[in-house]
């Protein structure tokens, strides 16, 4: 049990699938830590859709396929409202339609059902601190579907009207954000501090009106600002 001293500082999340026994699994794993809280379950969408509203999650842990309103459309409601929380989108089935979906709906995060505790609790953290995380085989898909040249549909919406307003370094950090390196990665990579990088980020995910990482990469492999390797090199 999470003490009374720790829960102000807990991360808040909702856990929505349809099965019980799963919902029930997740919930357990994510309440065992000390710095996250659940505050909630929902077997479907339309549960997802009001207890988002109602309960302020800082998190949603999402599943995709649900009856009636399923994990794609309840993530493109709740991130459409003012001050949404993040959305972890998890799911059995590693499609690119759900990977893609997922992502233009406002999903911060793609990981797999299968995926270990330890990276599923990481996954919440890293969404829930602004950044983003994509499962391997996602993100192999989505540079594969650059590569391939069928990504032109798949736009994370500035285009080219904020792009200018980017300085040398911010366009470069984009484009090292794009090649999948975290903060402490291009740090080292520019020989700079991470709360340089941070401040960067923040500047050009501001300027490009971006949401957040998975829609600055996006955007970067749309505009060509990254160059992917072709699928299976």
């Amino acid at each position: 049990m999470n003490s009374p001293t720790s829960s102000p500082a807990s991360l808040s999340v909702l856990v929505v699938d349809d099965q019980g026994v799963v919902r029930a699994g997740f919930a357990a794993v994510i309440d065992a830590e000390d710095d996250m809280t659940v505050v909630g379950e929902a077997a479907d969408g339309a549960a997802a859709v009001r207890l988002a509203e109602e309960l302020a999650p800082d998190v949603i842990v999402m599943d995709v396929r649900m009856p009636g309103l399923d994990g794609i459309a309840a993530t493109r409601i709740i991130t459409g409202r003012p001050n949404a929380p993040r959305v972890l989108v998890l799911t059995t089935f590693d499609l690119d339609a759900y990977v893609f979906d997922a992502l233009r709906a406002g999903a911060s995060g793609f990981l797999l059902k299968d995926v270990h505790a330890p990276e599923l609790l990481n996954g919440i953290r890293v969404v829930a601190a602004g950044e983003s995380v994509l499962a391997p085989s996602a993100t192999r898909r989505l540079i594969g579907h650059y590569a391939s040249g069928a990504g032109a549909g798949i736009r994370a919406g500035s285009g080219l009207r904020e792009l200018d307003s980017l300085t040398g370094r911010e366009r470069f950090v984009l484009t090292l954000v794009a090649s999948g390196l975290n903060n402490t990665e291009i740090a080292a990579e520019l020989g700079i501090t991470v709360g340089t990088v941070k401040s960067h980020v923040n500047a050009l995910l501001r300027k490009l009106e971006l949401r957040d990482r998975v829609q600055a990469t996006i955007l970067a492999y749309d505009l060509g600002l990254a160059r992917p390797n072709p699928p299976g090199v």
